[in-house]
């Protein structure tokens, strides 16, 4: 993979970055997003951001090599520390990290979202977790996909300001908002996956020579969630 061949993961990514947009992709590593996105004219600025001194060096390289220089700058920061206000960031993304972890990074510097205009991050795990930070903090979910590519399934989110409150449901928190709409075969391919995982781990509490009555409870509760999740197929 490089700035010329994105991984289907990184160019779904791209996919939600708005036309002329003023990027900061946070955790960029080889900056290969970003320089993608400048090669493509799609952008009109961006920061590299990059908390490993290795990675932000292997970033530096590739936008020197690219001569992108005058287009993305190369910051060795944690997380939104990358970001300075006379960047102007309109969407910030995050690809490639645990929902738990996203939600760190949001919270670290809540004041660097002020004049960001979307979120488009790629959990590779937690998505639960990171859609009710989303909703608490006011941002609203305005699209989702799912794809597969070397044997994982990946959640790309992509999340806007609302001065409107909302909520999402327990259901919609789990599988998403428009992955349920849409159904796809990998979303059928990931919860049928999942559901066979969690009925192994639920025979196995129920074999404990002391069964956990309240894990087992909680257990069932959630295999019931993702059978409805797969039966309620809205194609």
């Amino acid at each position: 993979m490089d700035a010329q061949n994105l991984s289907q993961r990184l160019e779904t990514v791209a996919e939600f970055v708005p036309k002329g947009a003023r990027v900061a992709d946070i955790g960029s590593d080889h900056g290969y997003l970003p320089a993608a996105l400048a090669l493509q004219k799609r952008i009109t600025y961006a920061v590299a951001g990059e908390v490993v001194k290795g990675p932000y060096e292997n970033a530096v390289h590739e936008i020197q090599k690219l001569k992108l220089a005058n287009i993305i700058q190369s910051r060795l920061a944690d997380g939104l520390a990358a970001i300075e206000d006379a960047d102007r960031i309109d969407t910030i993304t995050i690809a490639g990290m645990g929902g738990a972890l996203i939600t760190q990074i949001l919270d670290a510097h809540p004041e660097k979202l002020t004049g960001v205009s979307r979120l488009i991050l790629q959990p590779n795990v937690g998505e639960a977790r990171l859609r009710t930070w989303l909703m608490d903090h006011q941002f609203q979910i305005m699209a989702e996909k799912m794809i597969a590519e070397d044997d994982h399934i990946y959640e790309v989110i992509v999340a806007e300001p609302s001065i409107v409150p909302f909520r999402y449901s327990k259901y919609e928190l789990t599988f998403g908002p428009f992955l349920l709409e849409a159904h796809s075969p990998v979303f059928d391919e990931k919860w049928h996956g999942e559901l066979q995982r969690q009925k192994m781990v639920l025979q196995q509490m129920s074999h404990a020579s002391q069964p956990p009555v309240k894990k087992i409870h909680q257990q069932e509760e959630y295999i019931a969630l993702i059978e409805e999740a797969l039966n309620n197929d809205d194609r």
